[in-house]
């Protein structure tokens, strides 16, 4: 909690410490952080109290209405990039399904400047948080498009890539999601029914539509899910995929390619 605390200074209230904090000073500041201090031992997240996380060198803002990004995502989100950027194609057209935070939809639009790309999202108030994220990292307005959708249900025209980072936590496994996670973060961006693949599935059946010749998807997913995944890829007649190991060596993304 000790180190907690001191993240929470060093980033919000670099003008004070904690001598100040254990003193007799009520300005407003100190009241400020303490209250937020008090909000962390709550077990209220971190990240929502700072009020952003970094992710591939972007300021991703963060509330209850986004999910907070996760070191696999952005792992898995790095090896993306650095492909795409190896292809050595020109301008590349991007669909970010599942958009959430918009990290990684905002990743993409950074490292790859020569990316024009889409975010899809269902939920309003995750939209808000996409639109104020991009332009905190200065991303040009006219390199992307915010789009309320329910998956595919208000995209239109087709992509070079395509990422999704769906809900995939089985219902049946919400006893073991950590409390803080259920008490503050959107559950509809956390459980994909009773075996997670809901979402994934639906994503799979109509993906293809959506991708132009030669184009890829990245999808993120539960280790547990591998096998019942590659089922559905061979179900929805994909051709070409490939399955990878995240840095705590669990299976976390596959690879799609059209």
């Amino acid at each position: 909690m000790e180190r907690e605390i001191g993240w929470l200074l060093q980033e919000k209230y670099p003008e004070i410490n904690l001598s100040d904090l254990n003193g007799a000073s009520n300005s407003k500041i100190v009241l400020a952080a303490k209250k937020d201090i008090k909000r962390l031992k709550e077990g209220e997240p971190l990240d929502h109290i700072i009020g952003f996380v970094e992710f591939l060198d972007c300021k991703i803002l963060v509330n209850k209405n986004v999910l907070i990004p996760r070191f696999e995502t952005e792992f898995w989100t790095e090896k993306a990039i650095e492909e795409i950027k190896l292809s050595g194609v020109g301008h590349r057209t991007v669909l970010d399904v599942f958009a959430g935070s918009g990290c990684i939809g905002i990743a993409v639009l950074k490292h790859i400047k020569n990316s024009q790309l889409v975010f899809a999202e269902s939920q309003k108030k995750a939209l808000v948080q996409i639109k104020k994220s991009c332009a905190v990292n200065n991303i040009l307005k006219n390199r992307y498009k915010i789009i309320q959708s329910d998956i595919f249900s208000n995209i239109s025209g087709k992509f070079d890539y395509i990422f999704a980072n769906p809900p995939y936590i089985p219902i049946v496994r919400r006893g073991k999601v950590q409390k803080s996670v259920l008490q503050y973060e959107p559950k509809e961006a956390l459980f994909g029914g009773s075996d997670g693949l809901n979402y994934i599935a639906i994503f799979l059946r109509e993906a293809q539509k959506f991708l132009n010749p030669g184009g890829k998807i990245y999808m993120e997913f539960d280790s547990i899910q591998r096998n019942k995944i590659n089922m559905l890829l061979k179900k929805f007649r994909y051709k070409h995929w490939q399955f990878h190991k995240d840095q705590y060596d669990k299976w976390r993304w596959v690879t799609v390619n059209n």
